[in-house]
């Protein structure tokens, strides 16, 4: 049968689910939006009507009847929309966040609510890790990755009771067993649903894990956090402090500064990475703090500067700070304010201006500059936190060894005397250009590009392949820093 409304309503009776009018309506524009919008964006490598209602839209619809979903509900990986979009369909009451790191799925889910009318429903348009700061009590996912990764990373912000709800096919046992050993305490199995998609072969399974108290009571008997003396391994003392529960004031510190604004209110950051904590602690040991280790790590200690304390955290708390399973020590660092730019500080070179939003981005430009010799950088307002961990993650020690300040807005950004140059895909070839003894160098904004604002004088591209539409920022701006390099130290 050709696709139509009749149809949808009829393969989802097949599936022992009667629509509503509403329903029915909703269902129906949500496929035609995505049946749309999907050679576009690669929302979905489904495109046979039947199976893209009976394999997306009614598997998901299936979910409420199959488990209870405490709201507000968390869908993780949402891409498309699913679970969550059917499952608001089918449960208009909840309220529902839909997290997707993508740009382009992002302004679909966005134009899906807007279209549907849907109320109570958020786009988170992040990747969740540790920082997720709203409050849920379900997270869903479908999918996505490995269990034992979405339970790693929901551990921070999961209340006890709360339950993680994994859509799966049927194979997926080993899953289950490497997160029970995982997270023995912290979590429990509360539910293993194997059904088939009705009417259908399709095999399907419901995993549902459910947050223990456990983690909330880590002996918090007194034990909750000691101070003692450990020997390192070269002699000295070191001060140690054991944190074994995720009520501990120094924790809550720790995970507060895994975001821009727990980093500007509590002036600390963290730093993650082997070689660049070893780097870190031994060219800048006055910004070090504190050495994060898990209690159950084999890692040796080594003895750092003496007034650098060594937390030990029990293994769930370790890896809820431990944003990108390194597995290893995390430096607790100190994090000033920086100094205001203005139009008086112009030093001989290249001044970078930094609007990026995207902490990598943020970390890509500095770490360029750096590489590049650039005279500093001046965060934008518009500018994710340079010391965020994805930052930080990307720029490692240069953060240290770049000239740091904190700017006006893009919008407002001007110089009545030196050269400010823009970066556009409709600017001049930058290869030809003959760059000025001192300028800044404005890369612009991830998707809308340079404001018209922006008081530059000149705007140079990067020249590229007619069916590639742009580079990204931080990109563009790294070959220009090269170029201008180039050209200083060649003689002319």
């Amino acid at each position: 049968m050709k696709p139509s409304l009749d149809y949808l309503i009829q393969l989802f009776k097949q599936c022992g689910i009667k629509l509503s009018e509403r329903e029915s309506r909703l269902f129906w524009n949500f496929h035609q939006h995505l049946r749309d919008k999907n050679e576009e964006l690669d929302l979905t490598r489904i495109r046979r009507f039947e199976d893209m209602v009976l394999k997306h839209y009614a598997d998901c619809a299936l979910v409420p009847r199959l488990v209870e979903l405490a709201s507000p509900v968390l869908d993780i990986g949402t891409g498309a929309g699913f679970p969550g979009i059917p499952i608001k369909i089918m449960q208009p009451e909840i309220q529902l966040i839909l997290a997707e790191g993508r740009g382009k799925r992002v302004a679909f889910l966005e134009e899906m609510i807007k279209t549907l009318e849907l109320r109570q429903v958020v786009v988170y348009p992040h990747k969740v890790s540790g920082s997720f700061e709203h409050q849920v009590k379900t997270v869903i996912t479908r999918a996505f990755e490995p269990m034992i990764e979405t339970l790693r990373r929901v551990g921070s912000f999961l209340p006890p009771g709360g339950k993680v709800v994994f859509m799966k096919g049927p194979g997926c046992d080993d899953e289950i067993n490497d997160s029970c050993r995982a997270y023995d305490q912290e979590y429990r199995l509360d539910r293993d649903i194997p059904y088939a998609i009705p009417g259908t072969t399709y095999q399907r399974r419901l995993v549902v894990f459910a947050r223990t108290e456990e983690l909330m009571r880590f002996r918090q008997d007194g034990e909750a956090q000691s101070q003692a003396a450990l020997t390192d391994p070269h002699g000295g003392q070191m001060r140690v402090a054991e944190i074994n529960s995720p009520a501990n004031e120094t924790f809550k510190t720790f995970i507060k500064v895994l975001s821009g604004r727990g980093i500007k209110k509590h002036g600390l950051a963290l730093l993650s990475g082997p070689k660049q904590v070893k780097e870190v602690l031994r060219d800048f040991p006055e910004r070090c703090q504190g050495l994060l280790v898990s209690s159950k790590s084999s890692e040796e200690i080594e003895g750092g500067p003496p007034h650098v304390t060594i937390y030990r955290l029990h293994p769930e708390l370790f890896r809820q700070v431990d944003l990108f399973g390194t597995n290893r020590g995390i430096l607790l660092v100190t994090q000033t304010p920086l100094p205001v730019w203005s139009d008086a500080l112009w030093s001989k070179g290249c001044t970078l201006f930094v609007p990026c939003q995207d902490p990598a981005n943020v970390g890509a430009l500095i770490r360029s500059a750096a590489a590049f010799g650039a005279a500093g950088v001046v965060l934008l307002k518009e500018a994710a936190h340079p010391f965020h961990p994805k930052c930080v993650r990307v720029a490692g020690s240069t953060l240290f060894r770049t000239k740091l300040w904190a700017g006006p807005s893009i919008q407002e950004l001007a110089s009545s005397r030196i050269p400010l140059i823009g970066l556009s895909p409709d600017g001049s070839d930058v290869a030809s250009f003959q760059f000025p003894e001192t300028f800044g160098l404005i890369p612009g904004l991830e998707g809308p590009g340079l404001p018209a604002a922006v008081g530059r004088q000149v705007t140079l591209s990067i020249p590229m392949a007619e069916q590639v539409e742009s580079i990204n920022t931080a990109l563009s701006a790294g070959i220009t820093l090269y170029l201008w390099q180039r050209q200083v130290h060649t003689p002319r």
